[in-house]
């Protein structure tokens, strides 16, 4: 297995701090790896493995650990004296009142807890309220690009390279099966995992078809902007009806699961947030796969879902612009830094060119603007920056 020196280097800052650690990504996405390569730098740095406790609520040998008050009794038989301890928690979220654990110990020991959830409201609620200003949290998501080059020891990608990644996708474990077979087999039960146990166990919903439809609607239009009107008629298609409030219920409990993100729009002229034509992405688009047999997704598509993800993972929040007459595809932003960004898979013909670079022409700014194709030649204009997508998505960050 790699270092995930991308993630790492964002928390060794914080391996000493008071503040509590949280690691947030989809299920099977690499956290428990993380958390056991944090221990083992620990160690390297003089941490006695003594001071080290690490429990994984997985784990059937932990099963008796229910809620705060199991969790408060074990963690202190485990700890034997007044020196600091290193607290590692993951899928702390199957714990009954945790948040009120984890504040006792902040709050009266000398610690330091990690602790991971494959939940997205995992910093919403009691632990919003218990811990706000005591913890730094951090996305953990599948391999990127640069990452999957990595491990398959890759040194110059090629344009094959970069369709297999975006067929199968970054989530660690599929890099251990030997075939396409056994890969698809483990994305669908991953698959399933997230759906029954992130999804139904958690929230109470009950609909599962319901969800596998609203999943595979996402799943076959990755990138495309989303409206009520447009799945109510892809589920009259398949002879179902859904009222708007059902429909927004249960994307939100999928939002919540981390298999997909939502960019919102942004008015780029008139500066503010709008709330409706949403795009959401796939997480991973390995994912995509399990609701596909034989519709072959729109490779445009999957380019602009494989630019956000990276734009994410390098801390952008990411909108999708609103101009008149049209969008730009991302507007990424962090802190007073600001780019604009336009996708698409080739820049085959004079008209794709004119509307790609054309995009721009309503954005009255100065602030950076790239178009990202799989093109090698060099296209760019008029101070419009043109990167073929693999040199992109290698570039270090």
């Amino acid at each position: 297995m790699i270092i995930r020196e991308k993630i790492l280097k964002k928390i060794r800052p914080f391996y000493d701090s008071e503040l509590i650690k949280v690691l947030i990504g989809l299920r099977r996405s690499g956290k428990s790896v993380i958390l056991q390569q944090i221990m083992d730098e620990l160690i390297e740095n003089g941490v006695e493995a003594s001071q080290i406790i690490y429990i994984n609520f997985e784990d059937f040998q932990y099963s008796f650990i229910t809620g705060a008050e199991q969790l408060y009794k074990y963690i202190c038989d485990q700890r034997k004296n007044e020196k600091k301890y290193y607290m590692f928690f993951d899928e702390i979220q199957m714990v009954n009142e945790f948040e009120r654990v984890i504040n006792s110990f902040r709050a009266t020991w000398d610690v330091s807890i990690f602790i991971t959830g494959s939940n997205g409201k995992l910093l919403s609620g009691e632990l919003a309220t218990l811990l706000s200003g005591r913890y730094v949290s951090f996305r953990v998501t599948p391999f990127s690009f640069v990452e999957y080059c990595e491990i398959k020891r890759i040194e110059g990608p090629s344009d094959e390279d970069l369709i297999e990644y975006m067929n199968w996708g970054g989530m660690p474990q599929r890099f251990s099966m030997k075939s396409e077979s056994e890969t698809r087999t483990f994305l669908h039960d991953l698959y399933n995992s997230i759906v029954l146990r992130d999804i139904v166990q958690r929230t109470g919903a009950k609909e599962v078809d319901l969800i596998n439809r609203i999943m595979e609607y996402l799943m076959l239009n990755p990138s495309q902007t989303f409206s009520a009107k447009g799945i109510s008629n892809y589920f009259k298609s398949v002879d179902r009806t859904i009222s708007a409030q059902t429909l927004y219920n249960y994307l939100d409990h999928i939002q919540t699961s981390l298999i997909v993100s939502k960019a919102q729009r942004y008015d780029i002229r008139g500066k503010q947030l709008l709330t409706t034509l949403d795009k959401y992405f796939l997480m991973d688009l390995g994912l995509g796969r399990i609701h596909n047999s034989g519709y072959k997704l729109e490779m445009g598509a999957m380019l602009e879902n494989i630019v956000y993800n990276e734009l994410r993972d390098r801390d952008y929040e990411v909108y999708v612009g609103k101009i008149p007459n049209g969008e730009v595809d991302f507007v990424a932003v962090k802190g007073d830094k600001r780019e604009y960004y336009q996708v698409a898979y080739y820049l085959a013909e004079q008209s794709v060119i004119d509307r790609e670079f054309g995009a721009f022409k309503a954005v009255a700014d100065n602030y950076p603007k790239y178009v990202i194709s799989m093109d090698k030649f060099d296209f760019s204009r008029d101070g419009i920056i043109h990167k073929n997508v693999i040199a992109f998505l290698m570039e270090v960050i």
